[in-house]
């Protein structure tokens, strides 16, 4: 990957340029670059430093063989081979555990937990290496769109021109402000504190998730006697909680988790999320297509926000593939309408359904806390029920691209 500065160039001229060089950003860039587009990637140069961890599931880690990619993330992950889920709401109606096994599908894993500064380590080091891949070093000031093309203003002086936009710029997105595109933006009255744990019993590669009346905590391996944190409470709650001290918000963390793994001890910073989520009224329009967080937000809540993302990498680089192999315009509305057509079911399903499961979590109402109960105790107990719901969750037949099905999608790499 080369590196345009305003000493060798004013002006860049790509097909493709990717805005944001998070996970998504970065594996779009690669794709792309892989498959005979030149591609620019445009972003500051010193991402913060992010120690919030990913579940990439099985269809995530599919995408990334396919590109070459894992051999180079897998060193750093930890298995996910089974997940618990306790009922610690402790109301009138409760659910029985319920664990699920991956060798149930004939899986060594679930999908695997990664650090997400790890992550980004790997995909950028593969991304500097990568022929016909520039890196653009800066904030984006400015993107214009007409008919032949789209032009990103940088503020360290260059002009990016491309046939296309991608937005992988997260939530405050300005690809999508650029484009015009609205969003449907709801909120959860909780917060998630995120913190990272050294603990004196091994995991054995379990994920456990407590439902409790305020949201999950849910305790995810990382390598060794570290497993990540995600506990859903109050936003008071959070603030008091982050306000601890190491050794008293140990205690308190481990009390929480009912002694599963054992003495923790903190081993990381902690940050409070607000819960809430995004949805984008449109994935595609005036040159620019969204991906990833600029698209939707979710809470931390199943593993879904980067999985998703990934689905948006896998199925945007299917179809621009296929455009480019017809002799059709990359950027133009046909484009834009195929990629919306082929993500929206997939993401407005997701959406749909980590809503669900988390007002469900916050009802004190006995016909939901019935509903809840009955549900997962169907699902722990019928077999076919619990193998179908367990592929879904990991790999979804809904809208799951050709390289997350081991199949190539053509032009330079496949």
């Amino acid at each position: 990957m080369g590196s345009a500065t305003q000493k060798d160039t004013a002006a860049v001229r790509v097909d493709v340029a990717v805005i944001g060089a998070g996970p998504s950003g970065l594996t779009m860039a690669i794709l792309l670059a892989r498959h005979g587009f030149t591609t620019a990637l445009v972003a500051p140069a010193d991402p913060p430093e992010d120690d919030r961890t990913t579940a990439l599931l099985d269809s995530s880690v599919a995408l990334l063989r396919a590109l070459d990619l894992w051999q180079e993330i897998e060193p750093h992950t930890a298995p996910l081979a089974h997940m618990r889920i306790v009922d610690d709401t402790g109301r009138l109606i409760r659910a029985p555990e319920t664990v699920f096994d991956a060798a149930e599908l004939d899986l060594p894993a679930f999908g695997y937990n990664i650090r997400n500064r790890d992550l980004n380590g790997a995909l950028g080091a593969t991304a500097a290496e990568t022929p016909g891949l520039v890196r653009v070093i800066g904030r984006v000031e400015a993107i214009r769109s007409d008919a032949t093309g789209a032009s990103v203003t940088v503020d360290s002086g260059e002009t990016v021109t491309a046939a296309l936009v991608v937005g992988a710029d997260g939530r405050r997105s300005m690809v999508r402000e650029a484009a015009g595109i609205d969003t449907r933006d709801w909120r959860y009255p909780q917060a998630a504190l995120i913190v990272n744990l050294e603990h004196d019993v091994p995991h054995h590669d379990h994920s456990t998730e407590f439902h409790t009346p305020t949201g999950p905590f849910t305790l995810v391996p990382l390598k060794g006697n570290r497993s990540s944190l995600v506990c859903v409470v109050e936003p008071e709650e959070a603030e008091r909680l982050k306000a601890l001290p190491d050794d008293a918000l140990a205690a308190e963390l481990e009390r929480r988790a009912h002694s599963v793994l054992g003495a923790m001890r903190i081993a990381g910073a902690r940050h409070i999320y607000p819960l809430g989520g995004l949805s984008a009224n449109r994935l595609g329009a005036a040159r620019c297509a969204l991906i990833g967080e600029a698209a939707h937000v979710f809470p931390p809540i199943g593993a879904q926000g980067l999985n998703l993302g990934l689905r948006d990498v896998a199925a945007l680089g299917e179809i621009l593939v296929a455009a480019k192999t017809r002799g059709e315009d990359i950027g133009g509305a046909a484009t834009l309408e195929r990629y919306e057509r082929a993500r929206r079911p997939d993401i407005a399903s997701r959406v749909a359904a980590v809503d669900l499961l988390n007002r469900s979590l916050l009802s004190d109402l006995l016909p939901v806390q019935a509903l809840r109960g009955l549900g997962l105790y169907a699902i722990g107990r019928i077999g076919p029920l619990r193998r179908m719901m367990m592929r879904e969750g990991i790999a979804p037949s809904l809208g799951r691209p050709r390289l997350m099905r081991g199949l190539s999608i053509g032009g330079n790499g496949g």
